[in-house]
């Protein structure tokens, strides 16, 4: 297996407060990394330096082991789908306008190929074709929430970068979504990187579990590990509420039942 996205010494301050320090990881291909972490312990700040929306003071970041600033930024982030909470819609574009956006940019001369993979991501999210003409204020928060997350894998990228996508929906249409993603996820090998603040989420979708605090990496490991094995005092705490005997194959555990009882703060 090889990488798809590396983080090499990386500092990022803002005024006189470290957000980020000496942060190294290597992230493979095909990998589902959930980033879990205490407010302000940096994990937005990582995610969002994956497509250049910050970038850091010190350190590199490779995609594809390519440094982000050797490059084009803005042909960059067309290559990298990014879903956020709330969706972010583009309120005067309808659906398929909106899901087709990118594909729009990068295919300006096959019209057929963005409209095959407008109507492949609205089935594979759960979307009728007949909201294909309907306004984003038309929509429920959840089919919002499938609009972009359809948009954003539009353009079928390697890498999707995913900001608390589900915070903002309720429980039962959450359920539905991290479902749609674990399976977007299984079909499609995606690399998928997914900042939450909760760790049954977090515990649920990851293949690998990131978790974060004061901008340091306090372990990354597969779920069973940080429920198993926590690394610090940090770990050991976030995990406690959450450990449960299980009798799956070692190397998966997302099929466990977890407590929701126990979450982290929203924040980066």
């Amino acid at each position: 297996m090889s990488t798809a996205i590396e983080f090499v010494n990386i500092k990022k301050s803002y005024g006189n407060k470290t957000v980020v320090e000496d942060f190294s990881l290597a992230v493979e291909k095909g990998e589902f990394v959930t980033i879990i972490g205490s407010s302000g312990s940096g994990k937005t700040t990582v995610l969002k330096m994956v497509n250049g929306l910050i970038l850091p003071d010190a350190g590199k970041v490779l995609v594809e082991g390519r440094d982000i600033l050797s490059g084009d930024l803005i042909a960059l982030r067309r290559n990298i789908g990014y879903a956020i909470q709330g969706s972010v819609l583009f309120p005067h574009m309808t659906v398929e306008k909106n899901i087709a956006y990118v594909p729009d940019l990068l295919n300006k001369n096959n019209k057929k190929k963005t409209e095959d993979a407008v109507l492949k991501w609205m089935n594979i999210v759960g979307l009728d074709e007949d909201m294909l003409s309907r306004y984003p204020d038309e929509l429920s928060g959840g089919q919002q929430q499938r609009v972009g997350i359809a948009r954003s894998l539009a353009a079928s990228p390697d890498i999707l970068l995913m900001d608390e996508p589900f915070g903002a929906v309720d429980e039962i249409t959450r359920a539905q979504l991290q479902d749609e993603i674990s399976a977007i996820h299984q079909k499609t090998g995606i690399t998928i990187l997914f900042v939450t603040h909760d760790i049954s989420e977090a515990l649920k979708l990851g293949t690998r579990v990131l978790v974060m605090d004061n901008g340091l990496i306090q372990q990354y490991a597969s779920p069973r590990d940080i429920l198993a094995e926590p690394a610090t005092d940090f770990v050991r705490r976030l995990a406690a509420k959450e450990r449960r005997t299980c009798s799956l194959p070692e190397e998966r555990l997302r099929d466990c039942e977890y407590s929701s009882a126990f979450s982290l703060p929203h924040g980066s």
